[in-house]
């Protein structure tokens, strides 16, 4: 009796372990089911819009870069020989035409003066006295002549004695920046050359330094001029695009800070570099317009324009198809139905294209887009439960025993 009764209650322990995992189990599937009757994610469904046709210049361009270089750089060297007494002008300084640049002290070419007076003094005396003398014989009237030379001569000498008094005062020959300066108070420079202290400037030098009592080479002027109104860039480009490129293309140039600013091609070159293995054809390009904020060796960017049309018949690229392999517009009519139009197409530029055949300015275009839609109103019943809530084999124990 006692073993029954225990029994049964092991049973009824069962059962209730049972159903609980039963009613777990509808739990989860009703959740499962309602998860799987979500609507899907939104789709993107086509839309359309009209835009018209309009006029609109297309242009073509070939995209370059280089280097930002000014039209003049003046090279200035004394004319006068002496000891500089003066540098009035740095490294930066921007200066106009006639600016004082330095002095030399005038001992020397004061010296040259009464040297080269005394000498045509000199011969014109020899030339007064052999004309006296002469008796009009062909050797007397050489004499003469020669000695009219010598006072030619020295006369010369006498007026570049007076050029290079004048000269003891350096001036600016060009308006411009002063980009070297190799000049010091104390040197003493002779006909374009210096000696002296050391040189200072930039780059633009293009000289070694030099030591107290050094002398620098002809060819390193005291000051270097840069103008700073007319600007030049120079450029290569392939060969591809020389053919396409002619003097007096306009050009649209920017610096690296968005400056933007305009010139023209000067000069297409016809023989290229082929340094690199690549022809590069040379282009010089000359700054038009304002040239305020412009400075030497900045990196410039450029499109040389070779063609540019005004007033074309544009639309979207976007509103062309291709249909049979012709070229099909979507126009709206007055009463708002969509006509298919074939039109002949031009140039595509950008999102731009020409046409050239079938529309007329203000026409409306259908355009087709895509924007996010609703998604689907259905439900994905894909891995539900089975018809009827049956589960499936290897189902749980069945109810507890009333025997």
């Amino acid at each position: 009796m006692k073993l029954r009764t225990r029994i049964r209650q092991m049973k009824a322990r069962w059962w209730m372990l049972s159903g609980g995992v039963i009613v777990l189990a509808l739990i989860g599937g009703g959740a499962w089911w309602f998860i799987a009757a979500q609507p899907t994610s939104a789709e993107a469904t086509p839309a359309t819009q009209t835009v018209a046709a309009s006029l609109e210049t297309m242009q073509q361009s070939v995209t370059v870069s280089g280097t930002l270089t000014p039209t003049v750089q003046e090279e200035v060297s004394f004319a006068a020989s002496g000891n500089v007494t003066g540098v009035n002008v740095a490294v930066g300084t921007v200066v106009s035409a006639g600016d004082v640049l330095a002095t030399v002290d005038t001992l020397t070419v004061d010296a040259e003066l009464l040297a080269a007076r005394a000498t045509r003094a000199s011969a014109a005396a020899k030339l007064a006295d052999s004309e006296d003398a002469s008796d009009t014989s062909t050797a007397d009237l050489a004499q003469i002549a020669a000695n009219e030379a010598s006072v030619t001569t020295a006369q010369n000498g006498v007026d570049e004695a007076l050029a290079a008094q004048a000269a003891v005062t350096l001036t600016a020959p060009v308006a411009g920046l002063i980009t070297v300066v190799n000049v010091a108070v104390g040197e003493a420079v002779s006909g374009g050359s210096t000696t002296g202290g050391a040189a200072s400037g930039g780059a633009a030098a293009g000289t070694a330094e030099t030591g107290a009592g050094a002398t620098t080479t002809a060819s390193s002027a005291a000051f270097t001029i840069a103008g700073t109104d007319s600007w030049t860039v120079d450029f290569t480009v392939g060969e591809t695009d020389a053919a396409l490129i002619a003097a007096d293309n306009q050009v649209e140039l920017a610096l690296d800070d968005g400056t933007e600013f305009f010139g023209t091609v000067s000069e297409v070159g016809l023989l290229p570099s082929t340094s690199t293995g690549v022809a590069a054809y040379p282009v010089v390009v000359v700054v038009t317009g304002s040239t305020e904020g412009l400075y030497d060796g900045v990196a410039v960017t450029a499109d040389i324009v070779y063609e540019r049309r005004t007033d074309v018949l544009t639309v979207a690229s976007a509103a062309v198809t291709i249909v049979d392999g012709a070229s099909v517009v979507t126009v709206l009519d007055a009463d708002g139905n969509e006509v298919s139009t074939p039109v002949t197409v031009g140039a595509t530029i950008g999102n731009l294209t020409e046409i050239t055949e079938g529309l007329a300015e203000g026409d409306e275009v259908v355009m087709a887009s895509f924007t996010p839609g609703s998604g689907k109103t259905g439900t994905d019943r894909t891995g539900m439960m089975p018809p009827g809530g049956d589960m499936p084999a290897g189902q749980m124990p069945g109810g507890p025993d009333n025997g």
